[in-house]
């Protein structure tokens, strides 16, 4: 398999590239008042607003630096399946830092590792390769029910209908 590589406080962790749609510079989104710290807000791409969520605030509870090597990710996020078993998908944009590498892992060299996180069920199984250990990371477990809820809001075909 194909992985994006990125860093949390010198720590690698790998995103799978099946997800990814898009990879971007780094830019600032516009914040949402009362999300989430880590939600850093929502970006307008190709006509549709993107929720972005900052890995390192999840993660480390402080901001992505912005570094020439933060991007932008932009994945498609399976928030719910639909009556006839489909995904209701979404675009959703994760704050990595240095991200600039791809690296093909073989899917069995991952093995649990053996600590619970249930608060970071995103957290997933690690590898060890010849630069150490790397995290799978699992973005269809980053968000939890009452975040889900706030971004990913039914379509209304009156925008004014979609306001409580």
């Amino acid at each position: 398999m194909l992985f994006l590589l990125f860093e949390l406080d010198g720590e690698r962790y790998a995103l799978d590239t099946t997800q990814i749609v898009e990879v971007l510079p780094f830019s600032h989104a516009r914040t949402i008042p009362g999300a989430p710290a880590w939600v850093a807000g929502v970006i307008h791409r190709h006509g549709t607003p993107v929720p972005v969520i900052d890995v390192s605030r999840l993660a480390l509870g402080r901001a992505a630096h912005p570094l020439r090597s933060t991007r932008l990710v932009l994945v498609r996020y399976r928030s719910a399946a639909t009556p006839d078993g489909d995904d209701a998908g979404h675009m959703l944009g994760l704050i990595l830092e240095r991200a600039t590498q791809t690296r093909r892992i073989d899917r069995a060299q991952f093995a649990d590792s053996g600590v619970a996180t249930p608060h970071a069920r995103w957290l997933g199984p690690v590898a060890h390769d010849a630069a150490g250990l790397v995290q799978w990371i699992d973005i269809q477990h980053m968000l939890d029910d009452d975040v889900k809820a706030l971004l990913f809001q039914p379509a209304a075909a009156d925008p004014a209908a979609a306001r409580p």
